[in-house]
């Protein structure tokens, strides 16, 4: 009896050891990876369509044509493809824009469109994986923004239309982090144009994790860059500052101070820091722009104000809730898009210049 009351507790202590590490490997091996995948798929498992109030049409801008086409990505996804262009074009060069990420495909960068195509330059864009016409149960992750952009100037490169023209990029946010990716895959693009983009996927992602959840995202980051490289391939382990070093592309950032949706230090401060000095590289900051509005005049960011107190106004006089039924309501009836999406003058001319000096003033009927 009194040998077995003198093995017992030893018993326990080795027990305690062995369960602990039992308990952690589960978590590092089961929880963590299931959790992280949970929370992958909440963040990027869904379609996005843009919004009817706000949706453009080509005759919403005079002269404006459109050919829509379509064209296969990396799982054999068709994406919608749109071929902007106007009549008796001194055609300078081709520009391919690439979208955001939560308010559907291109449709909405329409203005832009008009704005290169009014300036001498075809457009090509698309809806990506997911978004508007394209095919898609979801957008995937942010990685997939650059393989549906390699996929999109694949085809730009073959299609006669475009055929000998040099080829620039345009990207807003998601786009903007796509463009500067994807000169991994292009480095003969000859210019690139980041709008309030970013560097790496995983850093965005940790971002707005960390927004969230606060520091506890860090435990979750090693997951999630693994599973975006067994997801997404090489595509997941790019960067914008490596596809800058392997392209002679010209590069414009444009970014806002106070842009909480993309954190300057996790794009145009990283960029600076690396080409701030580069004779290649033009850099644009501003202090008030925020993200989504960053390229339109100071008179629609005015309008925009006004209409934001006048919707508030408006759903305090219906019932005082807000909902997208109430919202759709209120911008089919009081939305002035030509006022509100304003290009700023100032910087457009910017960007045609810089597009101008990259393509080296070629020119075709």
């Amino acid at each position: 009896m009194t040998d077995k009351k003198q093995k017992h507790p030893r018993n326990k202590k080795k027990i305690i050891p062995v369960t602990i590490a039992c308990i952690l490997a589960a978590f590092i091996l089961i929880v963590m990876p299931v959790l992280k995948v949970v929370v992958y798929r909440d963040n990027f498992g869904e379609r996005f369509e843009t919004a009817g109030w706000m949706a453009y049409s080509v005759d919403d801008f005079e002269g404006l044509q459109v050919e829509e086409c379509t064209f296969e990505s990396n799982n054999g996804q068709l994406l919608a493809g749109y071929r902007y262009s106007k009549e008796n074009q001194q055609v300078k060069g081709v520009v391919v824009i690439a979208h955001g990420l939560g308010g559907g495909g291109q449709n909405t960068y329409m203005d832009v469109a008009d704005c290169f195509t009014s300036n001498g330059y075809l457009v090509f864009a698309y809806d990506a994986t997911g978004n508007d016409k394209s095919e898609g149960d979801s957008v995937e992750g942010l990685p997939q923004g650059v393989i549906d952009l390699d996929y999109a100037l694949r085809y730009v490169k073959q299609d006669d239309t475009y055929r000998d023209l040099p080829i620039v990029l345009f990207g807003h946010s998601w786009g903007g982090y796509s463009v500067g990716n994807v000169l991994n895959c292009h480095p003969d693009v000859k210019a690139a144009v980041l709008v309030a983009g970013f560097d790496r996927s995983t850093e965005l992602f940790e971002q707005q994790g960390a927004s969230m959840i606060g520091p506890g995202i860090k435990l979750f980051m090693p997951y999630v860059s693994l599973y975006e490289r067994l997801k997404f391939g090489k595509y997941a382990a790019y960067s914008a500052i490596e596809g800058f070093a392997n392209s002679d592309a010209g590069i414009m950032v444009i970014h806002s101070k106070n842009d909480t949706t993309v954190l300057p230090e996790n794009g145009y401060d990283k960029f600076y820091d690396v080409y701030g000095d580069s004779a290649r590289f033009c850099f644009i900051e501003y202090e008030d722009r925020g993200h989504d509005y960053i390229y339109y005049s100071e008179a629609a960011k005015h309008y925009r104000d006004q209409l934001n107190k006048d919707y508030t106004a408006y759903v305090e006089a219906n019932g005082g809730e807000y909902n997208i039924e109430i919202k759709t309501a209120f911008m089919e009836k009081y939305l002035d898009k030509s006022k509100c999406f304003e290009l700023d003058y100032e910087l457009r001319e910017r960007i045609l210049t810089f597009y101008d000096s990259c393509c080296g003033g070629h020119s075709s009927p």
